[in-house]
């Protein structure tokens, strides 16, 4: 399905249970991700289908720039456009535009895109439920130094080519499990995939995606309920320095002070995972804490 948000295309792949669904899940994959991300093509790892199962819909969509989705020039990319895009899809998914009509939605993403979710959420208050996976208001600035430092030019990469739009950038080859699932125990055939469906993203989105004095106005202006998700060894988020996210519920009082209280905050951590946790061998509970909590907090 397409989606046309101002005078770009949003793509994204819509699933519902046999039996239909009145709530659906708004899913936004993180930077260097694409829709993929939620429905992982390896056969093991599918958010998506996890979800599905539980009595959810979902839609899974490229962020602008990335998959099938519009590709604008990079430097007019930000956090806050993809933000609107969202919003558009929100109103497309209660009014029927795609087909079904949902009376309930969650947003939910993950790294930036979670942030993206976060301001969407916060800037139109128009959702059900916030789903915000791989991020936290403090983040560890040696992780996010050594992750960036594995960026590189799209279009200096050969899965992308020479011809690929100036700006873009992606994951120089092989680094990807050093970024996103370290200290975890690699898994070649996940590697693999990884950098077969790996994608791009715009430095200007992440620049006030990823700053907490752009995402605090928003988050703290969420009216649903939010559940925040980390990997425990996440180097991007926890640390000394960082978020504790030892346990959830050092998780859940270190991220509480930059919600209201109507987000009813509830946290989870992944143990022994890194950054990318929808990629975890063990990511199963997860999965269904997460369907557990739109449940109880959304309704099926």
């Amino acid at each position: 399905m397409t989606v046309l948000a101002t005078r770009h295309t949003v793509h994204g792949q819509l699933c519902t249970p046999a039996g239909g669904a009145d709530a659906v899940q708004l899913l936004i994959p993180g930077a260097t991700y694409n829709s993929s991300y939620w429905d992982f093509p390896d056969g093991r790892h599918s958010f998506r289908a996890a979800q599905n199962r539980a009595g959810f819909a979902t839609l899974a969509v490229d962020r602008l720039g990335s998959g099938r989705s519009s590709r604008p020039p990079a430097p007019l990319l930000t956090a806050l456009a993809q933000a609107d895009a969202m919003h558009q899809v929100v109103r497309g998914l209660r009014s029927g535009a795609y087909g079904p009509r949902f009376d309930k939605v969650v947003i939910g993403g993950h790294s930036l895109g979670a942030a993206v979710a976060a301001i969407e959420a916060g800037a139109y208050r128009d959702v059900d439920g916030v789903l915000l996976t791989g991020m936290t208001h403090r983040i560890n600035p040696a992780g996010v130094a050594a992750s960036f430092a594995n960026f590189r030019p799209a279009n200096l990469d050969p899965k992308f080519g020479p011809l690929f739009p100036v700006g873009y950038l992606t994951t120089a080859p092989g680094t990807r499990y050093a970024s996103f699932h370290a200290p975890a125990p690699s898994a070649s055939d996940v590697m693999a995939v990884e950098e077969a469906t790996k994608d791009v993203f715009s430095p200007t989105e992440a620049a006030d995606g990823l700053g907490v004095a752009v995402l605090l106005p928003f988050s703290r202006n969420i009216t649903a309920p939010v559940m925040t998700a980390v990997g425990g060894r996440d180097a991007a988020v926890c640390g000394p320095l960082a978020t504790d996210c030892s346990t959830a519920l050092t998780l859940l009082a270190a991220e509480r002070p930059y919600f209201g209280p109507q987000a009813r905050l509830r946290a989870y951590v992944l143990p022994d995972y890194g950054h990318s946790i929808n990629l975890a061998p063990h990511a199963g509970a997860y999965y269904d804490a997460v369907a557990d909590w739109a449940r109880t907090e959304v309704g099926p």
